[in-house]
């Protein structure tokens, strides 16, 4: 779904759902196809591990397959060792990889959107941080890049691309999705220059979509051409609202940077749907995100240091505290903003991570060791959750 480097490497819109006129048929199986592919000794593992072992998942005739079970109890239960159970399954595995590769592909929209793009940068470099993939990390920044260089253009971005043609102005999701996918990125891997487009972003925002008398933000912008209707989307659809994510990326930003003016956009946006939300509130669920941070804003914890040494305190802390913004600043990083601009361990002391505990915009005093580190970030949680 990502554009080689040649063509950018942002990602396309869609994967169509059939191919050769059959929903499905490029991905779903049937028992006869899989035994003709792989060997007895295989398909006694793979079998009960994609519930081939149960009745059909897809349009009850297909497989679709889907993890049931785990391998070690497969393993057990088949009196061979997990090494084994593995192997089969390996083997297996490669063979229908290698089969399905066979079969004519879905075809593929191969536009690239900027806020579909925010929603997938946000996915991606979250996951990468999770589970420390580094190429998907790269995969992220390659299309933050992209975005930035391609479809950034006299401070404003174009929301569409496709065979080398960008165009059409961008739209209230476009920003903000592609902000929140920004913030994302910073926890996973701080780059300054991130943090500067999303500054670009946040501004343009509050310039040229927000409602100056009413609050709230508009899904287009004041220089768009003249509509019969200027929307301004509250509720959540099959993604969130823009300005659910406007408000939540605003006041994250605010925090972090320690800059009023974003908190403040945000609290109109919450103020204006704020009756909605009494009245509805299960179709406002980004916009409830925002109050709650509203209410009780998330721990910030700004760590400075080397970039080895400070990966295990972030594991560690994600780990522990998955709601806390965890930024991770090296000590090369030059020209930060005077909120994130920490001391970096110094001298013959054994410690070689700073870190500040952050709550709304007060820094407690610099912490240098992990476990009392571990411990301020419990008790301010608690102490939050009580108010």
């Amino acid at each position: 779904m990502q554009a080689p480097d040649s063509a950018g490497g942002g990602y396309y819109s869609t994967l169509d759902a059939d191919s050769e006129h059959e929903e499905g048929k490029f991905y779903v199986w049937d028992r006869d196809q899989i035994t003709r592919i792989v060997s007895p000794e295989e398909y006694a593992i793979i079998a009960p591990y994609y519930g081939l072992t149960q009745a059909p998942n897809f349009e009850q005739k297909f497989w679709n397959l889907e993890v049931v079970t785990s391998l070690a109890a497969l393993a057990q239960n088949a009196g061979i060792s997990l090494d084994e159970a593995q192997k089969r399954f390996e083997s297996a595995h490669n063979k229908l990889f290698a089969a399905r590769e066979l079969r004519i592909r879905p075809g593929r929209d191969e536009k690239i959107l900027v806020s579909w793009n925010g929603l997938m940068i946000k996915g991606m470099a979250h996951a990468g941080r999770i589970f420390a993939q580094a190429a998907w990390i790269q995969s992220t920044q390659n299309a933050v890049d992209f975005i930035r260089t391609t479809l950034w253009k006299n401070n404003r971005l174009i929301a569409t691309y496709k065979d080398g043609k960008a165009h059409l102005n961008a739209y209230l999701d476009d920003y903000v999705f592609l902000l929140d996918g920004l913030l994302e990125l910073m926890q996973t891997e701080f780059r300054l220059i991130d943090l500067e487009f999303a500054v670009a972003l946040a501004d343009v925002l509050i310039d040229q979509f927000e409602d100056k008398e009413m609050g709230g933000f508009f899904f287009t912008s004041h220089d768009h051409e003249q509509l019969i209707h200027r929307p301004k989307s509250a509720y959540d659809n099959a993604t969130p609202a823009g300005n659910g994510v406007a408000a939540i990326v605003l006041q994250r930003l605010g925090l972090i940077l320690g800059e009023l003016r974003y908190i403040q956009a945000a609290e109109r946006v919450v103020s204006l749907f704020y009756p909605d939300m009494l009245a509805q509130p299960n179709v406002y669920c980004s916009l409830l995100v925002a109050f709650e941070e509203m209410v009780n804003p998330p721990q910030v914890v700004i760590l400075r240091g080397t970039s080895s040494d400070m990966a295990q305190w972030q594991s560690e802390l994600q780990h522990r505290f998955p709601q806390i913004l965890i930024f991770s600043l090296s000590a090369e990083l030059i020209n930060l903003p005077l909120s994130l601009s920490k001391a970096i361990p110094t001298g013959e002391s054994v410690n070689t991570v700073n870190a500040w505990v952050c709550q709304a915009t007060r820094c407690m005093p610099e912490i240098n060791n992990l476990q009392e580190l571990l411990q301020v970030c419990e008790v301010q949680g608690r102490m939050t959750s009580l108010l």
